[in-house]
């Protein structure tokens, strides 16, 4: 690709307003998901008696087992919000600028 096709793209308002959604919506992600994960590592350092605590008196499975799968989890519901929004948003948003720079 020429570089006049790219300075053609990058002065597209479609391609400015897909790149300005797509880096918005992915730093709101990031900080989302490290946001959660620090407040378990916070949890973690400054109350670790806590995540020891059974969940039952019988069962093996403490609160922090628990606590760290529910991080993987929130870590692929996350994933999936972010491939269901890129699906519908940011794949026709890409579409419009292809068919533009066509």
């Amino acid at each position: 690709m020429d570089q006049s096709t790219v300075d053609k793209i990058q002065q597209m308002e479609a391609f400015q307003k897909l790149t300005k959604a797509r880096s918005s919506y992915n730093w709101t992600m990031a900080i989302i998901m490290m946001a959660v994960y620090f407040a378990f590592i916070l949890f973690i350092a400054f109350n670790p008696s806590a995540l020891a605590t059974k969940v039952a008196t019988e069962s093996v499975i403490s609160i922090g087992i628990l606590g760290g799968f529910g991080l993987i989890v929130f870590s692929f519901i996350l994933t999936g919000i972010y491939v269901r929004r890129a699906n519908s948003e940011f794949d026709g948003l890409s579409n419009k600028v292809k068919e533009l720079a066509k």
